[in-house]
């Protein structure tokens, strides 16, 4: 016959607990220190709501004996003043444990040891779990913290077929976490499927009461920029610098590129031999075309560049504010348009400009026999 199944223990006796701490902190790189405190401060709730009428409880860590005990702190006070029990001793009662006691002074008095065996078990697993659990998060928050506007590498491990959200794990091992990109932040027509590892830009890490969140796109104009610095070794040494982008995910983006080395062509560098570096990118993001331009100081040169793969026959600014006219030959206005607005949308966006393009035929309207009749005789 078998025997009693034996139940395991409810807790943890000390001795195990700073087991299990040791253990933690080889493991895991968690300092004892950060759980011994949450234990403590765990243990002395405990014991206060069991005894709700006492106002002062510690604990004092021994760790070189690998030791906890308890204390209630009660002051000394004289004979005819003594009211509360649970918090005041008399003169005469604290002179026998120590004759140095006055008046004032507080006496640190030792719980049962029985009593603190008992709230120890019942707490210090649990304790020490949570703790765990806690500084878990913490780490993977500030893994993930110091990865802010980065690129990271995510695989797919769920998608949401009601709202299209996309579950992610990205890191690796403790300090890996789940991460969600929202359909918004997921590129129009981009099919995504579970096992696939998807290229995403961290936006935002926040700490909530569930740990950390991560916020990550695949739309966000950084993705491209970060991309571009993993492929141009020019834009990660600083010798070529990304000064704007605007992009519309999925279809087009627009970068403005400045090199601080008269000897380096910029664009060429972001090209790259035959193309190779570009297509890379355009490879990753699925086939979204890139408009690499050359940044100018001189807005109207920006501008014109802008409006790649336009020619730009003047460009007239404005006198106040940003905002210009462009003129182009008539036979590439809807060239410099785009379709549905396009290139002149994102090229209004990345020079931070608003651009009027007109065709080379275009001529100011006459003004009507009304207007002429109000303006004033010279």
């Amino acid at each position: 016959m078998r025997g009693k199944k034996q139940k395991e223990p409810v807790g943890m006796n000390v001795a195990e607990i700073f087991a299990a701490l040791a253990a933690i902190e080889k493991e895991r790189n968690i300092p004892q220190t950060f759980m011994l405190d949450k234990i403590v401060q765990a243990l002395t709730t405990a014991y206060k709501r069991d005894h709700d009428e006492v106002e002062n409880v510690i604990v004092e860590v021994d760790k070189e004996h690998q030791a906890l005990k308890m204390f209630v702190q009660k002051n000394v006070v004289d004979e005819e003043d003594y009211v509360d029990p649970f918090n005041e001793i008399p003169l005469e009662d604290a002179k026998k444990i120590s004759a140095r006691y006055v008046i004032g002074d507080v006496v640190n008095i030792p719980v049962d040891s029985t009593e603190f065996g008992r709230i120890a078990a019942g707490n210090g697993k649990q304790v020490i779990i949570q703790g765990l659990r806690e500084a878990e998060r913490g780490m993977i928050y500030d893994e993930f913290n110091s990865k802010q506007h980065e690129i990271l590498t995510g695989v797919v491990t769920r998608i949401d077929p009601r709202n299209g959200n996309v579950s992610l794990r990205i890191g690796t091992g403790n300090e890996s976490t789940e991460a969600l990109l929202m359909s918004g932040e997921q590129v129009p027509g981009e099919e995504l499927v579970e096992g696939m590892h998807v290229k995403v830009f961290v936006v935002e890490v926040r700490r909530t009461t569930r740990g950390p969140q991560i916020l990550i796109s695949r739309t966000h104009p950084g993705l491209v920029k970060r991309l571009f610095e993993l492929e141009v070794p020019e834009i990660y040494d600083g010798t070529v610098e990304v000064r704007s982008i605007a992009r519309e995910a999925g279809s087009r983006t627009k970068m403005a590129v400045w090199s601080n080395d008269e000897n380096v062509d910029p664009i060429g560098a972001c090209v790259g031999p035959k193309g190779q570096r570009v297509e890379n990118i355009v490879a990753e993001l699925r086939g979204e075309k890139i408009d690499i331009i050359k940044y100018s100081e001189e807005p109207a040169a920006f501008i014109a560049a802008a409006l790649a793969p336009a020619d730009v026959i003047d460009v007239w600014m404005a006198d106040e504010g940003k905002a210009c006219r462009v003129i182009v030959p008539d036979d590439q206005l809807s060239l410099a348009i785009g379709k549905e607005g396009q290139n002149a949308r994102l090229a209004a966006r990345l020079t931070g400009f608003k651009i009027d393009i007109k065709p080379e035929s275009y001529h100011e309207p006459e003004p009507a026999e009304d207007d002429l009749a109000e303006l004033p005789e010279e």
